[in-house]
């Protein structure tokens, strides 16, 4: 990997407030970059999580080697949209929850660590639509992911560890926020975690009531 054109190429995207296009990344530099160089970085190889973490490791590290850091992971979904893109195996169609409406676009699942007021993205997952069905309300041909959103997030909070990123806390978001999820993360990764909940959700107050099958809603004043 060309790690002197992955710099700049990042800045670029930093700091650009305009079309991020090959082209207008050599016309900042002068032309000193041609935008054929650029694309051929570009195409030259298919980057996984595990070159990022390979570039975000020794900051992770220089972090958690810091007296008294209290980090926590952060798991969030993002439409990166592509509206004039043919639809292939990743550019597909998604739920956006904040338009409340499906777009078109790029769905990817970053995990960020963060401490000491820093940031760091250390691994990410692209949702691929690879399987073609038949929507049984429209009758339309669609695509669909073999791999659930909630399995994404398992997997990412998962690599954190094996990667040894120490972090005490899992942060998400409310499509995050399943029985499944807070199970898997308090009882086999024993760690914490901080999701809101939909206030149409049950919960049980304690093991006896859950064994009693007696829930209340979330939205419930409790005494």
């Amino acid at each position: 990997m060309n790690k002197k054109m992955l710099d700049i190429y990042t800045d670029f995207l930093i700091c650009s407030t305009s079309y991020t296009t090959a082209t207008a990344l050599s016309h900042a530099t002068g032309n000193a970059i041609s935008h054929d160089s650029v694309t051929r970085f570009l195409s030259a190889e298919d980057f996984a999580p595990s070159d990022l973490w390979q570039f975000a490791k020794p900051l992770a590290r220089s972090i958690q080697n810091e007296k008294d850091v209290d980090g926590v992971l952060i798991i969030d979904d993002t439409i990166e949209e592509k509206p004039y893109t043919d639809e292939n195996d990743i550019i597909a169609w998604h739920y956006d929850h904040c338009k409340g409406r499906n777009v078109k676009g790029i769905n990817f699942i970053s995990a960020i660590y963060q401490a000491m007021n820093i940031s760091v993205p250390v691994s990410f997952a692209l949702v691929r639509k690879t399987q073609p069905f038949v929507n049984a309300k429209t009758g339309k041909k669609s695509r669909k992911s073999p791999i659930s959103k909630q399995q994404y997030f398992r997997d990412l909070v998962a690599t954190a560890i094996v990667n040894q990123i120490d972090f005490k806390t899992v942060l998400a978001d409310i499509w995050f926020s399943s029985a499944e999820n807070m199970c898997y993360i308090k009882n086999d990764m024993h760690k914490d975690f901080i999701m809101p909940l939909k206030d149409n959700r049950k919960v049980a107050l304690s093991e006896e009531k859950l064994a009693a099958g007696e829930f209340l809603l979330v939205s419930k004043k409790w005494s």
